[in-house]
């Protein structure tokens, strides 16, 4: 009995995933899937990861977070349980709204840009400190423009989409 009652939980799962997503981000998700399966067996397994990581240029993986990762999964990982992790992750995210709202207390004019500067003073000064290593990171993941300053409606777009808007 224990296999029908989980193979209907898996079911279920998979008929609400599909839900989460638009039918483009479902596309976007499904081209991940089939890069990350390298051996093209329908799962992400511990193998396909690694060979992963090496396409990126990350060789030295350690069998113990490659585990880690593994771990994270209820189950060996087809496309409908990585859809569902990933809903799973993307769940605790604000909308893009609230953090553009976030950003324009720094903008009182809504200029839509902040000096890198400022971004750096606050980030290593209020709250969940950031160190001088993790605001850099930021910078070098999202540049700042030749004046130096911060695009935050894209970078909150990034964050919302996980891609750059397109330019119309």
């Amino acid at each position: 009995m224990a296999p029908k009652k989980a193979k209907k939980k898996t079911a279920e799962a998979g008929s609400n995933v599909f839900s989460m997503f638009e039918q483009a981000q479902i596309q976007e998700f499904k081209e991940a899937f089939t890069i990350m399966d390298q051996n093209r067996d329908g799962f992400i397994d511990k193998g396909d990861l690694r060979d992963t990581y090496a396409a990126l240029g990350r060789l030295n993986v350690g069998n113990e977070e490659l585990d880690e990762m593994m771990k994270e999964a209820p189950g060996p990982i087809n496309f409908t349980i990585f859809l569902a992790m990933f809903g799973e992750k993307l769940k605790g995210t604000d909308p893009e709204e609230t953090i553009l709202n976030a950003f324009k207390i720094f903008d009182p004019e809504g200029t839509g840009v902040l000096r890198g500067d400022d971004i750096k003073y606050h980030l290593m000064s209020q709250a969940d400190k950031f160190t001088e290593d993790e605001v850099n990171q930021m910078f070098t993941n999202f540049p700042l423009d030749v004046a130096g300053n911060l695009d935050y409606k894209n970078l909150c777009y990034i964050i919302t989409h996980g891609e750059e808007k397109e330019q119309e």
